[in-house]
């Protein structure tokens, strides 16, 4: 039959040259209506899906074809979603399928649909497709409520995540992973471990997937004994450890402050791709070891693994992170030479780098060069680029871009108070904390975790509701007095309010690193290192007074910022006051 033959060319067709023979031997064939819809579906299908595919020529196809049958609507939204992940285009493409009435969407099109909305966080679009999820009777499909909860939880709605998850009554490897990765990417790692135990006592196997959610968790929450013990899990049960759970586990060490770990791991990955590379790269570079994560890149280009921007993120972070512009520059150059179009994020790099070098002139003419807007991130970095500098005009021009940027971002309003602050504006200082009064804005707190027999403690500053409040604030006047008496005297300059230097020391003692370290110390003992992830970048009185910390009761302190690793050992950092 020759509709069956026409049918199996098409799925194993080698490339498009051959596919547009084919249809057009379709379109000249004298075939009933029901086998030419049904051929160029396949058609459809294998553009929009295949390797070798074409999905502009899959669009056309699809408008050709008479009364397209689901298959190829779920093709063509599946190829957009595929092809660009950003893509508003199988939203619109279900739209129209919802507004034509026929065909009828079914579960691999809700499913589908769920997915672009997740990619672009269209909170409200999803919304309206689980509405419609429940009115088609689709409410109880696993593949349709797994979607769910990944569109909920990408659109860090973990709550209605939650709903849906527990509304599954045969939960599969998949929902159990899904779930897990939803509570990774919100930092929530207590909870992505609980899962993961009560994943175990379903009886459900995880595999390399779950793994590396759960990684992932570790990862973002610096939770290193719970990432050792998920290793060790891995090990034991022999699951597989293809490249993307050896880079997982890369990533995880190294933000975990292991990075001797994390070389060793990546050391033993057989064939590493542009991920992995970048990977090593990045956690390198914000441990402060500049010259090795250039090292690194120098043998990434000799093993013939193509950078990637990413890749180029990690080498000009690395850059400034060890002062070295020169080397800023040329790495500049060549990733351009390369072809790679310097993203805004790339920009936000070599600012950062100029400002930390205490270039802010130059930076500021480089901003003049982006071929598009600087976006926030860069205005803050210029905004504290000249509080460091003491740049009364330049830093009132970027905290006026960056308030005309996000005017209902409070941390924005904070960094040119604190500018204010810097340069002894004490009157504009207080019209800008007037500003935030007026607009209801509250500030986010710091706020530092350790993990400590396997659970995740956060500390926020000057919050005493922790379990053991009393015993902390005990510990933190024996602190006191030992780094008093070992001649310490409290740096006032990073309190940037209008009060007494008393007041200002009282008010440093209370952040949440120094609230993190004292829990430490209480609950372990020497050699253990004490490690802390912090929400925000380390003061410099904090930086000064962890370094006395780790001689007086030697101890090794490590401490994730927002911004780098500070390693402390003896009474000196790994970032050598640099940062």
């Amino acid at each position: 039959m020759e509709e069956e033959r026409i049918g199996y060319l098409i799925e194993k067709c080698p490339d498009t040259r051959v596919i547009r023979q084919i249809h057009a031997h379709v379109l000249t064939r004298l075939l009933p209506i029901s086998a030419v819809s049904f051929l160029l579906s396949k058609i459809v299908g294998f553009c929009a899906l295949s390797r070798h595919g074409d999905i502009n020529h899959a669009r056309k196809v699809f408008a050709q074809t008479p009364n397209p049958n689901i298959f190829s609507w779920n093709s063509l939204i599946r190829g957009y979603y595929l092809v660009g992940s950003q893509s508003k285009v199988p939203l619109f493409l279900y739209k129209e399928l919802v507004k034509k009435g026929y065909p009828s969407a079914n579960t691999f099109t809700l499913a589908f649909v769920l997915k672009a909305c997740s990619n672009i966080l269209a909170l409200d679009e999803g919304k309206q497709v689980h509405a419609r999820v429940f009115r088609s009777g689709f409410g109880s499909n696993q593949f349709v409520q797994t979607g769910l909860v990944n569109f909920y939880a990408k659109c860090e709605d973990i709550g209605l995540a939650e709903k849906v998850f527990d509304e599954i009554h045969e939960r599969n490897v998949i929902a159990w992973s899904t779930m897990i990765s939803g509570y990774a990417m919100m930092g929530l790692v207590n909870k992505a471990f609980g899962a993961f135990r009560e994943m175990q006592t379903s009886n459900v196997v995880p595999d390399k997937v779950t793994m590396v959610s759960v990684i992932s968790a570790c990862a973002m929450a610096g939770a290193l004994d719970i990432g050792r013990w998920i290793h060790a899990y891995i090990e034991k049960h022999m699951i597989e450890t293809d490249i993307m759970l050896s880079t997982a586990l890369v990533n995880m060490y190294a933000k975990c402050g292991c990075i001797e770990k994390a070389k060793e791991i990546f050391k033993g990955i057989p064939v590493k791709d542009h991920k992995a590379w970048s990977s090593m790269i990045v956690g390198l570079a914000v441990h402060g070891l500049a010259e090795e994560a250039l090292e690194a890149f120098s043998r990434m280009e000799e093993s013939k693994v193509t950078p990637s921007h990413v890749t180029f993120i990690g080498v000009l972070s690395a850059c400034a992170h060890g002062g070295l512009v020169s080397e800023g520059r040329r790495y500049w150059s060549s990733m351009i030479e390369l072809g790679i179009e310097p993203s805004i994020e790339h920009y936000g790099c070599m600012v950062d780098l100029l400002c930390r070098a205490s270039l802010v002139g130059e930076a500021c003419n480089f901003v003049q060069t982006m071929p598009f807007y600087p976006n926030p991130v860069i205005w803050r970095t210029l905004l504290i680029g000249c509080q460091k500098n003491k740049m009364l005009h330049k830093g009132e021009v970027a905290g006026e871009q960056l308030l005309a940027l996000e005017p209902s971002n409070p941390e924005n309003y904070i960094l040119l108070s604190n500018f204010y602050a810097s340069v002894a504006q004490w009157e504009k200082m207080s019209h800008v904390r007037k500003m935030m009064k007026e607009r209801g804005m509250k500030v986010v707190p710091g706020c530092a975790s350790i993990e400590i027999d396997g659970f995740v403690h956060e500390f926020v500053m000057g919050d005493w509701h922790h379990l053991e409040a009393k015993e902390i604030r005990q510990a933190l006047r024996v602190i006191a007095e030992r780094v008093s008496d070992a001649g310490y005297e409290p740096q006032v300059s990073d309190v940037l309010h209008n009060v007494g230097s008393e007041e200002k020391g009282i008010y440093l003692c209370e952040h949440s690193e120094r609230l993190a370290i004292a829990y430490g110390i209480l609950k372990t003992k020497a050699p253990v290192p004490i490690r802390i992830v912090k929400n925000l970048r380390v003061c410099i009185d904090c930086h000064e007074v962890t370094k006395i910390i780790s001689k007086i009761y030697e101890r090794e302190i490590i401490v994730r910022d927002r911004v780098r690793f500070h390693k402390f050992v003896d009474g000196t950092c790994s970032c050598k006051d640099y940062w």
